[in-house]
């Protein structure tokens, strides 16, 4: 079989793949020690966008910290995929109508829990890179 090739992703193919997306991982700094968290979000006006309740995601975005955020898709049969990754800095969401907006394009929670802030992140930086197995 034939090996695969590593290509970047132009930042409208990043930005294509997030918006068709929608559950990450949101990696920040705990101490001085990563962790990872997965979240359902969506794309609005270019930030990712997500709930949380209460606890270190909430208290990242209420101190504007820097974040990574990361989404993909792989097959492992055909050894081919893709990955996105965002980093930037996170924030609670605090105006009333930017809420409700988020709340009404936010998919639907896969684990039950109050999730009732919304949380922002600016990108500063987009990349990517796409796995494909070269034409024959």
């Amino acid at each position: 079989m034939a090996r695969g090739r590593i290509s970047i992703l132009t930042p409208d193919e990043c930005l294509a793949l997030l918006t068709d997306a929608r559950l990450g991982r949101v990696g920040v700094t705990v101490a001085s020690l990563p962790e990872i968290f997965p979240v359902n979000f969506c794309v609005i006006d270019g930030d990712v966008v997500f709930r949380t309740g209460e606890g270190t995601k909430l208290h990242m975005a209420t101190r504007e910290a820097v974040v990574a955020f990361e989404v993909d898709q792989f097959d492992v049969d055909s050894q081919c995929g893709w990955s996105v990754l965002v980093v930037g800095t996170c924030s609670e969401e605090r105006d009333p109508n930017r809420v409700l907006d988020a709340r009404r394009q936010l998919p639907d929670d896969w684990v039950p829990g109050d999730r009732d802030h919304v949380v922002r992140i600016t990108p500063h930086k987009v990349s990517g890179r796409r796995i494909s197995v070269p034409s024959a």
